[in-house]
C-alpha cells in the first residue's frame, strides 16, 4: 500500500509543483494520474523513489515512512518500484536481452535466474525474435516494450509509468497501454501518468486522479532550475547504468556470450524449420497441380 498524506513539493521560493496531495493506493490497484504538463506527475514519481524529498507531508510504502528511510536502504526501496520512462532510457551499447537482464544482474540474481527471467519477459512483451537487436534497430513501440520488461526484471510490486506513450503513435500507444493493463492484471500495482486523451479513453474505467495547477505560472528562473535538475538526473541515470553495465559485463561476460550464442542458434533453427516447412508446402502445391 502507498499513502501520500498532505504532500507538497516546492522548488525555490515560489514554485510549488505539488500542493497538499493525498492519495491511498492499495496493492493491485491501477491508478491513472493525469493533468496538463507541469502539474506534478513526474514529481510524484520522483518523490516515491526518493529522488526528491517532500517539502511537507509524508509518504508511506507498506507501512514504512519514507522520511525515516536511511540512505543505505534507498536501493532496496527502488527495487520495489519499476519505472517506465517516456524516452525509454535504454542503453544503446546493449542489445534487447542485455538491457532487460542488467537490473537482475545488479540485484545479484544467478545466471540461470536471469536467463529464465529474461526469457519470460521477452515472451510477455512479444519480442523473443528481437532479443539480439540493439535499441536503434527497434521501433518506438518495441523500445518501450523493452523498457517495460527492464522495469519488471527485478519483480517489483509497483510500476510507475511516466508518460509511457508520449513518443508513440496512436496504434503503439494503445498496444503499450494494454500491455501495462495486462501486467496489472497479473498482480503488479500500476501508476500510469499521462495526459494523452486517446490513452485516457482506453483507461476510462480505471481510477483516475486529476492534478490541477496550484499556481498560475511558474517563476521563470525556478522553472529553468527544475528543468536543469531533471536533465542532470537523466545524465546521472545514464552514467550510473553504464558503470553498472561495465561491472556486469566483467562479472558475467561468459554468460552473456553464451546467451547470445544460444539465442542466435535458436533463431537460426527456427528459420531453418520455417524454410523446411515452406519447401514442404511448395512441394504439396506442385503435386496437387
Amino acid at each position: 500500500m502507498i499513502i501520500f498524506s498532505d504532500v507538497s513539493k516546492s522548488f525555490g521560493n515560489q514554485d510549488t509543483a505539488i500542493k497538499h496531495f493525498s492519495l491511498q493506493i492499495n496493492d493491485g490497484d491501477f491508478i491513472v494520474i493525469t493533468g496538463p504538463s507541469g502539474t506534478g506527475k513526474t514529481t510524484l514519481m520522483n518523490l516515491l523513489i526518493k529522488e526528491y524529498e517532500p517539502s511537507e507531508g509524508e509518504i508511506e510504502l507498506d507501512g514504512e515512512k519514507l522520511s525515516q528511510l536511511k540512505k543505505t536502504n534507498i536501493p532496496q526501496l527502488r527495487r520495489k518500484i519499476g519505472v517506465v520512462f517516456q524516452d525509454y532510457k535504454l542503453i544503446k551499447e546493449m542489445n534487447v536481452w542485455e538491457n532487460i537482464a542488467l537490473p537482475a544482474y545488479i540485484q545479484g540474481k544467478t545466471d540461470r535466474e536471469v536467463e529464465e527471467r529474461v526469457t519470460d519477459l521477452l515472451n510477455l512483451i512479444g519480442l523473443t525474435d528481437k532479443a539480439l537487436l540493439f535499441p536503434n534497430q527497434l521501433s518506438g513501440g518495441e523500445a518501450q516494450r523493452v523498457s517495460i520488461a527492464r522495469a519488471l526484471a527485478c519483480g517489483p510490486k509497483i510500476i510507475f509509468a511516466d508518460e509511457p506513450t508520449g513518443n508513440l503513435d496512436a496504434e503503439a500507444s494503445i498496444a503499450i497501454t494494454r500491455l501495462l493493463r495486462k501486467i496489472n492484471q497479473l498482480g503488479t500495482t500500476l501508476l500510469f501518468a499521462t495526459h494523452d486523451n486517446l490513452v485516457l479513453e482506453e483507461l476510462a474505467k480505471e481510477k483516475i486522479v486529476r492534478l490541477e495547477r496550484k499556481i498560475e505560472q511558474l517563476e521563470e528562473n525556478n522553472q529553468k532550475q527544475a528543468e536543469q535538475l531533471e536533465k542532470m538526473q537523466d545524465l546521472e541515470f545514464q552514467e550510473e547504468m553504464l558503470e553498472q553495465e561495465e561491472q556486469v559485463h566483467e562479472e558475467h561476460e561468459v554468460d552473456i556470450k553464451k546467451s547470445r550464442k544460444s539465442i542466435s542458434k535458436k533463431s537460426k533453427e527456427e528459420d531453418k524449420n520455417q524454410d523446411h516447412k515452406n519447401d514442404s508446402n511448395k512441394k504439396k502445391k506442385t503435386k496437387s497441380k
